[in-house]
């Protein structure tokens, strides 16, 4: 805008912040660079999450599901993440608004837990299926990236007998065209959806590399059994059911890393089956997390925390 009209850039941020906007009239700039608050945008369902606003530094953000990511949105946006810090704040609210909320999504950070416990004593507290399923996504990644390495290992070995030899090192060439080293690098995709969702080439890749890691398989079918628990159940006494199905078999399994996700789970089991009542989800809360990636983007980051809070407060508050 200010190379359309020959003005310095950050001048006309300037004049606009200090002259034209009402920044510096706005009832919160006391305070907010350590937090925000519209108690008006309470509804009864809410989700709590957390984003990085400037040079990592992390807020809670408080979003009213209603509003679907429009004007109403923003309930709250604290900095920092401790939970006595964001109860102190977020108790400004009328005990009376806080009873009205019916529930809450969060992830499963026990931080967030506690500040929506404390903070909605009426509210229930729903644990987001997609951070649950991203822990198995990312133990079967992992197990994936093991193998990885291994490969790349046993290539470079390979290749210095080959020099020591005087011999020209020749990979081997698999079915599809790939070495072992791509093969392991281009499935990374494919391990993350279900193989009725598998391209022709993508069917063939994840053949040859189950055959060649049947333990690599045997967690893939464990991180999509749990998804489906989560796609296909919709009662949660069936639901609780399937989920202790699920615990036996990652138990016969061994996987280090699948025995923490059950853990995990089954410490949070209560939150975890409270998706079931009204199947509902953190994605609303992941959006607005993306709306203010894009904000902070669109300005080349943030200079002056407190106007760009005033700018997303506008917008979204």
């Amino acid at each position: 805008m200010g190379d359309y009209f020959g003005v310095n850039g950050v001048l006309l941020e300037e004049q606009y912040r200090d002259h034209l906007s009402n920044f510096h009239d706005w009832d919160q700039l006391a305070h907010a660079n350590d937090w925000i608050l519209f108690e008006d945008n309470v509804g009864p369902f809410l989700s709590l999450d957390e984003t990085a606003l400037s040079q990592g530094e992390l807020y809670t953000v408080l979003t009213n599901k209603e509003a679907k990511g429009k004007k109403g949105a923003l309930v709250a946006m604290i900095k920092g993440t401790n939970s006595e810090t964001v109860r102190a704040i977020l108790e400004k609210i009328p005990l009376r608004k806080r009873n009205k909320v019916r529930e809450i999504t969060l992830d499963m950070a026990a931080s967030m837990e506690k500040i929506a416990r404390y903070s909605f004593p009426k509210a229930t507290l729903v644990t987001d299926r997609f951070h649950v399923q991203k822990l198995a996504y990312d133990a079967v990644q992992e197990m994936r990236i093991q193998y990885r390495w291994e490969a790349i290992d046993q290539e470079n070995k390979e290749i210095e007998l080959a020099k020591e030899t005087n011999q020209k090192y020749i990979p081997e060439i698999l079915e599809n065209g790939d070495t072992l080293k791509q093969l392991l690098a281009r499935s990374r995709y494919l391990l993350f959806k279900s193989n009725t969702h598998w391209s022709p080439s993508q069917i063939q890749r994840g053949e040859i590399l189950f055959a060649r890691y049947p333990l690599l398989e045997r967690a893939y079918n464990l991180a999509m059994q749990l998804g489906s628990v989560y796609s296909k159940t919709k009662d949660k006494g069936v639901a609780f059911t399937k989920l202790a199905l699920w615990y036996d078999k990652v138990e016969k399994a061994g996987f280090k890393s699948f025995n923490t996700i059950a853990r995990s789970i089954e410490s949070h089991y209560q939150t975890v089956l409270n998706f079931f009542n009204n199947r509902s989800t953190n994605a609303s809360a992941e959006s607005f997390n993306a709306k203010i990636k894009a904000f902070r983007s669109a300005f080349r980051g943030v200079r002056n925390v407190s106007f760009f809070l005033f700018r997303l407060a506008n917008i979204y508050a």
